[in-house]
Order: structure tokens, then C-alpha cells, then sequence
């Protein structure tokens, strides 16, 4: 697809129906759920997702007081992505207590109250420094969002696999759905916002050298991070799946064509980490 301006990107997506709808949630087949095994090794994982997921508005309203978040097209994007995004966790949050793990009523401000002072820090600061580098930041932010959906949603085809279990991959695959549209909006902007000026090609290109992180790796400990991406990268063929579904398709992007940065981050998090499962719970 190519587009000319933010707002062809934000008219192509306004026009991409949602999958999690209300009549899709409402024939989950709830009841079958525990007449399939699961692994309880993905119990931290699917936490891990429910989590991220959550935190979606945490990250819209940090946007907001960025120039990023004042383009008119990205800032109606947010509008419906932090919706959708919200939806994605409660989905999971229930999978989890029907499979027989409890969770409290308040869980979604408990996830909330978890992140980290140092990521809160973090934030703080790249705000100011976003609003003096001004809407040149924006290619970078719209680089990280394409790359940590497209990760989502490759983690999230993972998950398919490993649970085996027809309802979860029922929801999951609603949830990869409107995460595949998500990242396309996301590297179109991209795209666009690359291709205006060196400048923003450079900077997004060292900040995604420097910063870029797992998604959720900040906001929530470094254990649940790690112990996800071992499971779900740990095994055979994942860093090929990887280079194919992330990879090459961020070295598409200007100024990002020999970019290793994230399967080097991933394929050495995925080999090296040893947090236990009792670790890697909220």
C-alpha cells in the first residue's frame, strides 16, 4: 500500500473493521475452555501479555504530550488503538481465569501501580527531550510502535503454538488480527515520516540502536521480560521467524536497511535467561 500523507494512512485504517467485536466476544466459547490442557509454563506469559496490553493508555497519554500525539491523524489513530488495545487484555485476563488462575477485581490499577519509577523516570525525560527535538521525533516514535506490534503480534502466533488450544487460539488470533493493522499504520507513518528528512532517519535510526527494548521491558520487570521471551523465542526456528515477521520488514523502512538490532536483542535474551517461573509472576 502506498500512501502520501497521514492522513491517507488514518483514512486506510478508519476503513479496517475491528475483530473483537461484541459479537465475537460474545461467542467465545467460554465453556470449553478447561476441557483443554495448557501449559501452566504460559501462565507468566499470557500475564505478561494481559499486562502490556493494559498499559497501552499509559503510553497514549505519554504520547499526548509529545508533538507525535498532536498530529490530528496519529492522535485519532490513538484514540481507537488504546480502545482495542484495552480489549486485548481484559480478553486475556479472563482466558487466564477461566484456565483457574485468579485475579483481583482491581487488577487492571494493580498493573497500573507495578510499573517501574525508573521507567516513569525514563518517560519524563524523553518528553522533555521529544518537545525540544519537536515533530522531527515523530518517524521515531512511529519506528518503535510499527516494531513493537509487529513483535506482538509474532509473540502472540508464538503463543498459538506453544498453548495449543483451540479457544486461545480462537481469541488470539481476533488479538493478531487488529495488531497486523495496528503495525501497518504505524510503519506507514513511518515510512512517511522517514522519508521527509535525513535528520529523522539518523535519529530514529541511533535511538532504535540504543533504546530499543522487548515490548513491556521497563514498564514491567526486567524478569517478566526476559522469561518471556525465552519461552516464546527459546526454541528452534524462532530467530528465522523473527528476521522474516520483524526484521526485514523494519529494514524496509528508510535508513534501517542493515538493521540487526532486534534479533541480536531478542535471539540473546531468548538463550541467555534463567528466571524461574515463580519470578516471572506479577
Amino acid at each position: 500500500m502506498n500512501f502520501e500523507t497521514n492522513k491517507d494512512v488514518l483514512e486506510w485504517y478508519e476503513r479496517q473493521e475491528r475483530s473483537l467485536t461484541d459479537n465475537f466476544l460474545s461467542s467465545i466459547p467460554w465453556h470449553e475452555v478447561k476441557d483443554h490442557p495448557i501449559d501452566k509454563n504460559l501462565i507468566p506469559v499470557l500475564f505478561y501479555m494481559r499486562d502490556v496490553e493494559t498499559l497501552t493508555d499509559m503510553y497514549h497519554r505519554e504520547l499526548l504530550r509529545t508533538p507525535t500525539g498532536k498530529d490530528p491523524h496519529i492522535s485519532k489513530f490513538m484514540e481507537r488503538w488504546g480502545v482495542e488495545e484495552i480489549t486485548h487484555g481484559e480478553v486475556l485476563n479472563r482466558f487466564l481465569n477461566e484456565i483457574g488462575v485468579e485475579t483481583d477485581d482491581k487488577w487492571q490499577s494493580q498493573v497500573r501501580r507495578a510499573v517501574t519509577t525508573t521507567y516513569n523516570t525514563k518517560a519524563f525525560f524523553l518528553s522533555m527531550i521529544t518537545n525540544l527535538v519537536g515533530k522531527r521525533f515523530t518517524a521515531t516514535h512511529m519506528t518503535f510502535g510499527a516494531i513493537h506490534e509487529m513483535e506482538a503480534a509474532l509473540g502472540y502466533r508464538r503463543l498459538i503454538a506453544l498453548g495449543n488450544h483451540p479457544v486461545l487460539t480462537h481469541i488470539v488470533n481476533g488479538i493478531i488480527r487488529e495488531e497486523a493493522i495496528h503495525a501497518q499504520f504505524y510503519r506507514s507513518v513511518a515510512r512517511l515520516e522517514l522519508e521527509r528528512n535525513e535528520f529523522a532517519q539518523k535519529m530514529a535510526r541511533w535511538v532504535i540502536e540504543h533504546f530499543w527494548a522487548p515490548v513491556g521491558q521497563g514498564s514491567l520487570r526486567h524478569e517478566r521480560t526476559e522469561y518471556t521471551i525465552r519461552t516464546l523465542f527459546g526454541s528452534d526456528g524462532a530467530s528465522e521467524s523473527l528476521d522474516k515477521a520483524v526484521s526485514q520488514r523494519v529494514r524496509q523502512l528508510p535508513g534501517f536497511a542493515d538493521l540487526n538490532k532486534i534479533n541480536d536483542t531478542i535471539m540473546h535474551m531468548a538463550t541467555t535467561s534463567n528466571v524461574s517461573f515463580e519470578a516471572a509472576l506479577p
